[in-house]
């Protein structure tokens, strides 16, 4: 899995330099991904954070994740799925670490579906779902559709995402003020394969799920990503 890990500037700067580009109708068209939008994660422990703060929570905390797609544009096996979101909820045995999605011996998951999509929408979703989040989707104990909200502004670094009542979730940008050892980094890598992005804190944090037989809040934690994806 390759994944970019850039500075938050560097994040912006990426991003307006994406929409300034110069490309003629064939260049455009042969480069174009066959889909891509925006990904949001959260989980049950600091990402950006030091060694130390990270070893205290291994093993007792971190074990839990959401990641969230909202495509912006494109097809997955042939079917639109344009302004269309997709979210996996993960549970596994241990923390969700270096290896991400690869470390516990034991996980579970749920896939939430847009309501707003088809049948064949839904099938789809349910399909990329499973492609793009690793051993999460190879481990899938139950699908169900749910009104999804979500957006990111990729200027400000700001994220929403809403899942029926299982899930809230609101980030900002991490900064200097969220720094308390100052050896803070992006330290546990996204779980899933993205283009670009920046780790924030959730200012709103709160997961429920019957399915999976777990729940956390996490306000103030510093443990969200803010992405982009091309597949």
């Amino acid at each position: 899995m390759y994944i970019e890990s850039i500075t938050l500037r560097g994040l912006l700067t990426g991003l307006v330099g994406l929409a300034v580009i110069g490309l003629t109708v064939d260049d455009a068209a042969a480069n174009q991904p066959e889909i891509s939008g925006h990904y949001l994660e959260a989980r049950s422990c600091q990402v950006y954070t030091g060694p130390c703060f990270a070893n205290a929570e291994t093993g007792l905390a971190g074990k839990e994740a959401v990641m969230a797609w909202k495509i912006g544009r494109g097809k997955h096996q042939g079917v639109d799925l344009a302004g269309l979101s997709v979210v996996v909820a993960v549970h596994g045995s241990d923390t969700l670490g270096f290896g991400g999605l690869k470390d516990p011996q034991q996980i579970e998951a749920t896939i939430l579906v847009d309501d707003k999509a088809t049948d064949l929408q839904r099938d789809a979703l349910i399909s990329f779902a499973r492609q793009y989040s690793g051993k999460a989707g190879q481990s899938v104990i139950r699908v169900s559709s749910e009104p999804i909200a979500m957006s990111l502004d990729e200027f400000d670094l700001k994220g929403k995402l809403s899942v029926g009542k299982k899930i809230r979730l609101e980030t900002r940008k991490a900064g200097r003020g969220d720094c308390i050892c100052s050896n803070e980094a992006a330290y546990y890598p996204p779980l899933a394969q993205v283009q670009h992005f920046a780790p924030g804190v959730s200012t709103v944090g709160v997961f429920k799920s019957r399915e999976l037989g777990v729940q956390w809040t996490s306000p103030g934690d510093r443990n969200a990503y803010m992405a982009t994806f091309t597949y």
